[in-house]
């Protein structure tokens, strides 16, 4: 055998049958018996055959794959969504293509572009905070490949999509605070025009107006919300003298720098300053005092993304109508809010 990828035709001469016989048979065709399935089968271990794929897409109309882009993987809402997408894909026999953008457009748009020369089935995507420009993704549409979106959607596609209901989770934190007592609640937020982030601030401010709570615009701390941000946003308000007594914010990581920041000057958390966050991320139940939060349900978020990816791909494309899927949010209630 020549050197180089072992290939059908290899296969095929090592048993002195056809190359459409091996390809039958390696996809277990029920045409062919079970004796020469087997013995393909061990003739492309022995030889180390392995499948191309794309050929293969080509010829079928199906890669079996799906490609799944998220903002980053090291976040435990993301990861959870993707095991969710996972756990229903597996189960159909569809493989998952993880791809993280980063947040970066550049990234976003050379990952939607590898995916599709990948021959996916269809697409799963989050959107990053940096992007506001939706050509790439409607170029997808336009080959008439499924995608849909969770968590950070945009009106501009005309697309399935699948989120919580941001805007009564902000709400009902907020409310929350201010049944704890709370009447100067600051609130960080993104400059990000992102989905998630303008329901969430809408939330709250809502949430302030129905309890007669003047909104106070400098209560309001605008960040990329990492760890960083929130201890700064926390360190801005205290050099200011601006006067709080909770702080919600649209990220756990920036509470949890609220929480060292003020932990740091003296503060006392709940009795002086109450603090929430959002995500439900793991590190939340471990701190000192546990950080009050919003779980995104994301393992479910996952399966109903992928249910609603595996209806459209199952379809008549001409025929779907774009279906917007809102789940509701869980307060998770701790001690950096409630006092014993």
């Amino acid at each position: 055998m020549k050197k180089g990828k072992a290939t059908i035709h290899d296969i095929a001469e090592k048993l002195n049958i056809t190359a459409s016989t091996v390809s039958r048979a390696l996809n277990d065709n029920p045409r062919i018996s079970e004796t020469t399935k087997k013995q393909v089968v061990k003739m492309a271990k022995q030889l180390n055959y392995q499948p191309n794929h794309i050929a293969s897409a080509l010829r079928s109309g199906k890669s079996k794959l799906i490609g799944v882009v998220v903002p980053t993987a090291n976040r435990n809402f993301f990861s959870s969504v993707v095991r969710g997408i996972e756990e229903i894909a597996n189960n159909l026999d569809y493989k998952v293509i993880i791809s993280q953008s980063y947040d970066e457009y550049d990234k976003e748009v050379q990952t939607i572009e590898a995916l599709l020369n990948a021959r996916v089935d269809g697409i799963i995507a989050s959107i990053g905070k940096n992007t506001s420009n939706f050509d790439h993704f409607k170029k997808v549409l336009e080959k008439g490949i499924p995608l849909v979106l969770f968590d950070r959607i945009t009106n501009e596609l005309e697309v399935s999509q699948v989120v919580i209901d941001d805007y009564l989770a902000a709400y009902q934190m907020t409310d929350h605070l201010i049944k704890q007592g709370c009447q100067n609640i600051v609130h960080f937020t993104s400059p990000k025009k992102i989905n998630i982030y303008r329901d969430r601030l809408r939330g709250y401010e809502d949430a302030l107006r129905d309890n007669q709570i003047p909104l106070d615009p400098n209560l309001i701390e605008e960040s990329n919300m990492q760890l960083d941000d929130g201890r700064q946003s926390t360190e801005n308000l205290l050099q200011k003298g601006i006067q709080f007594d909770a702080i919600f914010s649209s990220s756990d990581y920036a509470a949890m720098g609220a929480l060292q920041v003020l932990k740091e000057k003296g503060f006392k958390v709940p009795q002086e300053v109450k603090i929430a966050g959002f995500g439900n991320e793991p590190f939340t139940s471990f701190t000192d005092p546990p950080i009050t939060t919003v779980d995104q349900k994301s393992i479910p978020m996952g399966r109903v993304t992928a249910e609603t990816f595996f209806a459209i791909l199952n379809s008549d494309k001409t025929e779907v109508t774009p279906q917007k899927t809102v789940l509701k949010p869980e307060l998770i209630l701790r001690k950096s809010t409630q006092q014993d």
